[in-house]
């Protein structure tokens, strides 16, 4: 009896390498919540990839917030950072700004053309300080109650086109669902930064916000 033991343990071990496995069902992108996947690689301080890029997330957040543009574009990539208004990015009217013209516009007060008003299609024409107020840090994103990494947390009506223009870059959605209920929702609002890599660091490309639109 004491040798059937071993020989029994020897068929079950040969049938489990041997018994092919039933083939896991493939979940679909789109349910795929991508905020919170584990990233392993790690840069030089330690961080994963996902928590370094928040990292600097909310260090541009923090700086739009407390209005320190000098420390601001620091982040932006080299050949500047695209400002779209809205959640389908155009990318022949919005507008692409170096971190020279930025400050330069900042300073001298320009009146700049930004894109187009969703509904009546009339040019956005702002300074860069209300454009900031109105299409950027239009709430307190730093405290966002929901944020998404990679993946976007609501879509409106419009096409939602970032991974089309940015295949390859990642990027943070920082969301609001709503201020007033009498709303019904469709005061939510978001902020989408994004970036790529450069000499070892995560700079901006793109700024994104997006709402309800007709």
């Amino acid at each position: 009896m004491k040798r059937l033991i071993p020989f029994s343990l020897l068929l079950f071990v040969f049938w489990g390498c041997n018994n092919p496995k039933e083939s896991k069902k493939e979940i679909p992108p789109s349910t795929v919540d991508t905020s919170s996947k584990a990233e392993v690689l790690k840069g030089e301080d330690g961080l994963s990839l996902q928590d370094s890029i928040k990292a600097t997330g909310r260090q541009i957040l923090t700086f739009l917030k407390e209005k320190n543009y000098p420390e601001l574009v620091k982040y932006f990539a080299s050949d500047g950072v695209l400002f779209s208004p809205y959640g389908f990015i155009d990318t022949a009217k919005s507008k692409k700004l170096t971190p020279e013209d930025f400050l330069e516009s900042m300073n001298k007060k320009w009146i700049l053309t930004w894109g187009s008003y969703d509904g009546t299609g009339d040019p956005i024409k702002l300074s860069v300080s209300n454009y900031l107020k109105k299409f950027v840090y239009n709430a307190d994103y730093v405290n966002a109650e929901a944020v998404g990494f990679d993946q976007i947390m609501k879509q409106g009506n419009s096409l939602n086109n970032l991974k089309t223009i940015y295949p390859n870059h990642h990027f943070i959605d920082y969301h609001f669902s709503g201020f007033d209920q009498k709303n019904n929702g469709m005061d939510w609002t978001s902020l989408r930064l994004v970036f790529e890599k450069a000499e070892g660091q995560y700079f901006l490309v793109a700024i994104i916000h997006d709402q309800w639109t007709i």
